[in-house]
């Protein structure tokens, strides 16, 4: 049997100024609900905001860096005070890709991504994680990607920060299971964003943001230990990790994702 939650009352978003982040704070906004919203982009962030106040719900809008530790542990402490969030969504992330003509990643940009993506919600479920556990209950949502299967040639850094936090996500669930607490790997492919459309490569099954959102609540609600979509590109991508590597590259090459320059 699934396991039900009651509807989470303090809601944290990260990245709520993009796509999906935005679309899940319009899901979880309503009567008697906390956002506490997090966003890069001010003016985008503000207008959320006020959308989901007009939906019925109290909101607070942030603007830290999160990639600055003493920062972010400093904030994430404020948000327990007195208890920690009821669902944490740790949504922030960036792509980074070879280039045009496959001349490779800047390490600048790997390395702010592998912060971003990587660092900051290990940072916050590590943080918060422990906080719930002694509480006995909450819900923690990473944000990987059907990446996180098999590394795509086209983002290399990025398909490994998702699997990365697959991983950690993955981990973190089994580490609270009995506490009361529940962790939840979110898997999507493509979904409608300025990010997704200025990665390189074939966009199959494409969403868009609410209807990802939609999925994404429904899932957190019955703390499925992954959520991923669409089908069939969850299947297939599954594939790619179960077969020989040699052959998903293959396959991967013959999709249009193979990396080779323009």
């Amino acid at each position: 049997m699934p396991d039900e939650r009651h509807s989470p009352h303090r809601v944290l978003i990260t990245g709520a100024t993009g796509a999906i982040g935005a679309a899940l704070a319009r899901t979880y906004a309503a009567p008697g609900t906390q956002l506490i919203l997090h966003g890069r982009r001010q003016d985008i962030l503000q207008d959320i905001a006020q959308q989901c106040r007009a939906q019925g719900a109290e909101v607070r809008t942030h603007e830290i860096d999160l990639c600055n530790e003493q920062t972010l542990f400093s904030w994430l402490e404020g948000l327990c005070d007195p208890t920690p969030p009821d669902l944490v969504i740790a949504n922030a992330g960036m792509n980074t890709d070879i280039g045009e003509h496959g001349e490779g990643e800047s390490w600048e940009a790997v390395s702010d991504l592998l912060d971003i993506n990587l660092k900051v919600p290990m940072a916050m479920l590590n943080h918060l994680g422990k906080r719930m556990r002694v509480r006995g209950s909450g819900q923690l949502v990473v944000m990987s990607s059907l990446a996180a299967y098999h590394g795509l040639a086209l983002t290399p850094s990025y398909s490994a920060s998702k699997a990365g936090i697959k991983a950690y996500g993955e981990a973190l669930r089994g580490w609270l299971a009995t506490s009361g607490v529940g962790v939840t790997v979110v898997m999507p492919g493509y979904v409608s964003s300025k990010m997704c459309h200025d990665m390189p490569g074939p966009k199959p099954f494409l969403w868009q943001p609410a209807r990802a959102a939609r999925c994404i609540a429904r899932g957190i609600e019955r703390n499925q230990a992954r959520i991923s979509f669409p089908f069939p590109l969850n299947l297939g991508c599954w594939w790619l990790a179960v077969l020989p590597a040699g052959i998903s590259q293959r396959v991967l090459s013959w999709l249009g994702y193979g990396g080779n320059s323009a």
